[in-house]
């Protein structure tokens, strides 16, 4: 259980620190990802980002 935790904080720590980067590369902005506005608050759901990058860390992980 612990281990899962961890892995869990430094996959969050990597998204977060890699977050600026994708978005110069268009990440985020995808068609399927929804931005609205509620609550006075930007909210983002990445939902073709997600895939994409899920596709691509199958296909390394395949590779490798």
């Amino acid at each position: 259980m612990i281990r899962w935790m961890i892995v869990i904080f430094l996959a969050l720590l990597l998204i977060s620190w890699f977050t600026p980067l994708l978005r110069k590369l268009g990440f985020g902005r995808l068609p399927g990802d929804v931005r609205f506005k509620a609550f006075g608050r930007d909210w983002n759901l990445p939902f073709a980002t997600t895939i994409v990058l899920s596709m691509l860390a199958s296909l390394i992980g395949y590779l490798i």
